[in-house]
């Protein structure tokens, strides 16, 4: 039964994807000693995205799975500053920077709207 919550989930299969979009890209990326660690923090910002959405699926408490969705959101706007640095760097063509940007940016409206609503609905029930 949950695995099927979870599977159902806009925010989980598309954290999800996105996590696997940014491990590819940093996979492809030309492998410079001097840009390692920036390619390190973009996977590392762009899988947390998805880590924390997970961790809100098992959350303690309304307060505990708002905290998570907040840390994701963070993590997406950095990572979409990531992004916005290789793209202008010339690391990741036009296609790919607004291909993964408009991701970025669907993950940052569902995660708002996911955060409103547990916020409005801990409001009603006060």
């Amino acid at each position: 039964m949950l695995k099927n919550r979870r599977e159902c989930s806009v925010l989980h299969v598309k954290s999800k994807a996105f996590a696997l979009r940014i491990m590819r890209l940093v996979r492809h990326m030309v492998q410079d000693s001097n840009m390692r660690s920036l390619h390190d923090q973009i996977l590392r910002s762009g899988t947390s995205i998805h880590a924390n959405v997970r961790e809100s699926e098992f959350a303690q408490s309304s307060s505990d799975f708002i905290s998570k969705l907040y840390i994701a959101l963070k993590e997406t706007n950095e990572t979409l500053g990531w992004l916005e640095l290789f793209h202008e760097d010339g690391c990741l063509d036009e296609r790919g920077f607004e291909s993964m940007k408009a991701d970025c940016e669907e993950l940052l409206s569902l995660l708002i709207t996911s955060i409103k609503t547990k916020k409005a609905n801990q409001l009603s029930f006060n």
